[in-house]
């Protein structure tokens, strides 16, 4: 089984983006609704499936291809603790404009009220950050009413929240993790990889100016009195906030041109590596999706070799085997959390 090299995937949403995934990928774009590219997604968008699902070049869905063969696509350890689930998801993300402020929930939540194994916990690595002040705005800054939350919302008033929220400056490199549970928004000129857990779960605390039907599509279908229930509203200080962010090239080296852009405690949902060969990168057997965020070089596995350059996706499969990465490359190598855990 040789990795596969996977076309974008694009479905429309709520806020504008995409040329962004459009130069990334070297293609034309035509729709400004199109800024989330699903790599090698199993996960479809929440009430609207297939939306969201990979279609493999053979016309297969990724999904359907993984059920036929778990432990070729995944490994036996993986299938053991995961079945035929992936356990990750990958998106490209080019923020077109201010999103608005919104929460994902995380696993207890999404479990009690949704009856679904995962929450939505996510890390962001920052490709480009164009703009004169590109941020992210993630966690409160101080403790918030569950009263002041809900009025907040019901009054739509996205800049008192905005202005709740700290302000994170970034630049390319830059990796921020972002819990489950934790209100966040994305701002204009952001284009990035989001590593994440596979759903499409989020309650949306502001919506005034997006095309969506209003509160009765905000709130998972739980209404607000429960919904605003997975949203943190505890103060998310400096030095938490701190321990969630990573600056690629002083993030920890695993093993020669690999560092680890994922803090630990984010390890238990997702991994993600930052590769830049020097000259090459050991690849283990894994299921993997791979990012190249710049330059080309060419991945050799077991039962041959491909050549990439900036804006390719591919998936890797297990049974590919063990792989090397060279050339003037760099990668980010997205792979589900450990098995044995």
């Amino acid at each position: 089984m040789k990795p596969i090299r996977l076309d974008a995937n694009q479905p429309s949403r709520l806020y504008r983006g995409g040329p962004a995934i459009a130069r990334f990928r070297g293609v034309s774009s035509s729709d400004g609704y199109v800024p989330e590219d699903w790599v090698g997604s199993t996960t479809a968008i929440f009430g609207k499936e297939p939306r969201g699902l990979t279609v493999l070049p053979d016309g297969r869905l990724l999904r359907d291809a993984i059920a036929a063969e778990p432990e070729a696509f995944l490994g036996a350890a993986h299938v053991s603790r995961f079945g035929a689930d992936t356990a990750l998801l990958v998106k490209l993300l080019d923020a077109g404009e201010q999103l608005p402020v919104h929460s994902h929930p995380d696993r207890a939540f999404a479990r009690e009220h949704l009856g679904a194994r995962y929450g939505k916990s996510e890390v962001w690595l920052i490709v480009e950050a164009g703009g004169e002040r590109p941020l992210l705005h993630v966690g409160f800054r101080e403790d918030v009413e569950a009263e002041t939350l809900a009025d907040w919302v019901s009054r739509q008033d996205h800049t008192r929240m905005l202005e709740a929220l700290n302000e994170v400056p970034v630049a390319p490199g830059d990796c921020i993790y972002v819990p489950g549970g934790t209100p966040h928004s994305i701002g204009k000129g952001v284009f990035m990889v989001e590593v994440q857990e596979p759903s499409d779960l989020g309650v949306m605390l502001d919506w005034s100016g997006f095309e969506i039907g209003g509160p009765e599509e905000a709130d998972m279908g739980l209404g607000f009195d429960v919904a605003l229930g997975c949203v943190r509203r505890t103060a998310l200080g400096s030095e938490e906030l701190d321990s969630w962010t990573r600056r690629s090239k002083y993030a920890p080296e695993i093993r020669p041109g690999a560092r680890s852009v994922v803090p630990p405690e984010a390890e238990q949902f997702f991994r993600a590596e930052w590769l830049r060969p020097e000259p090459v990168v050991a690849l283990e057997p894994s299921y993997s999706i791979l990012v190249v965020v710049d330059g080309d070089g060419r991945l050799e596995t077991r039962d041959g070799a491909l050549d990439l350059a900036r804006g390719e996706t591919v998936l890797v499969p297990y049974a590919a085997g063990a792989g090397e990465l060279s050339g003037q490359i760099e990668v980010v190598r997205c792979l589900p959390p450990l098995p044995e855990e």
